[in-house]
């Protein structure tokens, strides 16, 4: 399955009104975000799946494939493109059987043998890191930039660098053979999404040229 994860959003909606947070998601999908992550660890089945319906109406327009991050049942009953799971939900392997094949899976990997292994499984990319610290409410483990590469190298899909990325740092990862990044404050906390969304678009369209 053929997926563009050049500058891929992770959301994160504290402190917005569900009507400030789906402003930012489609000024983010205007300024050129390729793949869209709905990432709620703490809303209810029932707002999160009308949250989720709201954001893919958003993604349908700009014809970005939305994925539910963790909540399979959301993604089904919701109609997104697809799920991520972490090394701590539930396993790829039942991820994609009940996703089915032509769904996306993604999948958190921070060691080769974890990529060989969401791979092996029917994952259809990966999120490597974090490269940096991050201020999201979520726990992580710095990856070094070496680790990084070697997963790049250990799997034929897409590996996207996540964690405390912006457009003052990406650079260090100009020699890595990554398939795009990832961000969330970058875009969700920028006083204007859509331009910092193009502009983390140019740069990073720039390096994976090279």
């Amino acid at each position: 399955m053929k997926i563009d994860t050049a500058l891929y959003l992770v959301t994160d909606s504290t402190g917005k009104t569900d009507e400030d947070f789906l402003d930012i998601v489609e000024k983010a999908c205007k300024g050129g975000i390729t793949l869209l992550q709905l990432r709620e660890k703490t809303r209810s089945g029932r707002d999160f799946l009308d949250l989720a319906i709201k954001v893919k109406n958003v993604a349908d327009k700009y014809g970005i494939p939305l994925i539910i991050d963790d909540r399979i049942d959301i993604a089904l009953a919701s109609g997104a493109s697809g799920v991520h799971v972490g090394q701590s939900d539930i396993p790829v392997h039942y991820a994609r059987m009940l996703m089915g094949k032509y769904k996306i899976v993604g999948a958190t990997a921070k060691t080769v043998e974890q990529a060989l292994e969401a791979y092996s499984q029917g994952a259809d990319y990966l999120g490597v890191g974090a490269i940096f610290p991050t201020t999201t409410k979520v726990v992580t483990r710095i990856t070094d930039i070496s680790t990084l590469n070697e997963i790049c190298k250990s799997v034929p899909i897409p590996a996207v660098a996540i964690g405390g990325l912006n457009i003052n740092n990406i650079d260090i990862l100009r020699d890595s053979p990554i398939s795009g990044i990832s961000v969330v404050s970058a875009i969700m906390k920028a006083a204007d999404p859509e331009k910092a969304a193009a502009e983390l678009k140019r740069k990073i369209t720039d390096m994976l040229a090279f």
